[in-house]
């Protein structure tokens, strides 16, 4: 049900996607899709939460092995390297379904709220979370505090600046790869001696 509401919400959108046409999708009977999910509003979610993650694992995504091997990694500019590859490659696979998440919380209280936890909360914590495992290896730039830190990795890799670079301007992965890797460096660390 999860891959076909995926579908379904990136073909036609939050508000046009019924639980209907995911039963339909699905091949079940919309009464089997409220039994598992709720709502349509916690089928998002959990739609949300396997494209962050990359799967449907039920682990949080700082424990997982790409995020643990950033934390274990003890030079500041290949962790930074490590995450800037990591964050591209969620990115690429959650981005358009925040696409789809933006334009419901237009429209929608609760998609709203699940966007604002998703953006304000839980992406600056683990933002928070990766500047301190780079700061525990070594300073951060001159001035520059960790929670200021963690404001500018939350933004430079923000779902709007991926979509910038990445649709509306027409790079590929990699060159968005080198660009976060290299701006992040930059605006967090000293310059190499």
């Amino acid at each position: 049900m999860v891959t076909g509401a995926r579908a379904l919400f990136l073909e036609h959108g939050y508000p046009a996607t019924t639980i209907a046409s995911i039963a339909r999708r699905a091949g079940v009977s919309p009464d089997t899709v409220y039994k598992a999910f709720g709502s349509k509003i916690a089928l998002l979610k959990e739609v949300l939460d396997v494209v962050v993650g990359g799967d449907d694992e039920d682990v949080a995504l700082l424990d997982r092995p790409g995020p643990q091997a950033v934390r274990q990694e003890t030079d500041q500019r290949r962790q930074l390297a490590m995450f800037a590859a990591g964050m591209t490659e969620q990115l690429e696979r959650f981005r358009p379904m925040d696409d789809v998440l933006r334009s419901a919380a237009t429209v929608d209280r609760e998609a709203a709220a699940l966007r604002d936890d998703m953006q304000l909360r839980q992406r600056r914590d683990a933002m928070r979370a990766v500047v301190a495992w780079i700061a525990s290896n070594g300073p951060l730039r001159e001035g520059l505090s960790e929670e200021d830190a963690a404001a500018v990795v939350w933004t430079l890799t923000s779902s709007e600046v991926h979509l910038m670079l990445r649709e509306s301007w027409g790079w590929p992965p990699e060159q968005y790869t080198v660009w976060l890797r290299d701006t992040l460096t930059a605006s967090l660390l000293a310059a190499a001696t």
